[in-house]
C-alpha cells in the first residue's frame, strides 16, 4: 500500500469514526432526555454535549483499533 493510499486510508476511517461515534452519542443522549440544541447552558444540554464527545471519542478509538487490527491481517 502507498503512503497516499495509508493516509486516505487513516483519515477516512478516523472521520467515519468520529462521526458516528458523535451521532451515537447524539441519539443517546436525546433518547435519554437531553437536548443538545436546547437555549443555554442547563444540565440537559451539558449532558449531551458530554455524550457527543465521548460519543465522538468512543468512535474515533474503535476506527483505530480496526485499522491496527486490518494492518496485522496484512
Amino acid at each position: 500500500m502507498s503512503e497516499t493510499q495509508r493516509l486516505l486510508k487513516e483519515g477516512l476511517s478516523d472521520a467515519v469514526g468520529f462521526v458516528g461515534g458523535a451521532l451515537a452519542g447524539f441519539w443517546l443522549a436525546r433518547w435519554l432526555g437531553f437536548d443538545l440544541f436546547a437555549e443555554g447552558y442547563g444540565t440537559g444540554s451539558i449532558g449531551a454535549i458530554i455524550a457527543v464527545g465521548l460519543g465522538g471519542g468512543a468512535g474515533l478509538q474503535a476506527a483505530r483499533a480496526w485499522r491496527r487490527a486490518s494492518a496485522r491481517k496484512e
